[in-house]
């Protein structure tokens, strides 16, 4: 097979295509620029009065508080059945584990964003 025609063709469209013009150019470093410009003010959009973290944390608080007693009486049912031989204790260990990991998240980030400086 002759593969001529082909790079013909590849020819063709690159001698058609013609180059960005230096307005194009100029406008798209222009919008680059007013891009970078306006990023701190995103990276700043969420203040400590935002809606979002105001609902955020109305969650988290009603969550809590709905989980309080359910997390208290699995701990209780848990070790029960671990006494009794019915469960193995590794299973209690770590759903008590994970109970302090969901109730400390809140402290657990403050003490991480306090070691990064955030």
């Amino acid at each position: 097979m002759n593969s001529a025609p082909h790079n013909d063709k590849r020819r063709e469209f690159l001698v058609r295509t013609k180059p960005t013009s230096s307005r194009v150019r100029a406008a798209q470093r222009f919008h680059s620029l007013a891009m970078l410009a306006f990023l701190p003010g995103l990276a700043l959009a969420q203040t400590a009065t935002s809606p979002f973290l105001t609902g955020a944390t109305a969650l988290q608080t009603n969550i809590l508080a709905w989980l309080t007693p359910i997390a208290v009486i699995l701990v209780m049912v848990l070790g029960a059945m671990a006494m009794a031989n019915r469960i193995s204790w590794a299973w209690c260990i770590t759903a008590i584990v994970g109970i302090a990991l969901a109730f400390g998240a809140p402290q657990i980030v403050t003490w991480v964003r306090g070691l990064f400086g955030v």
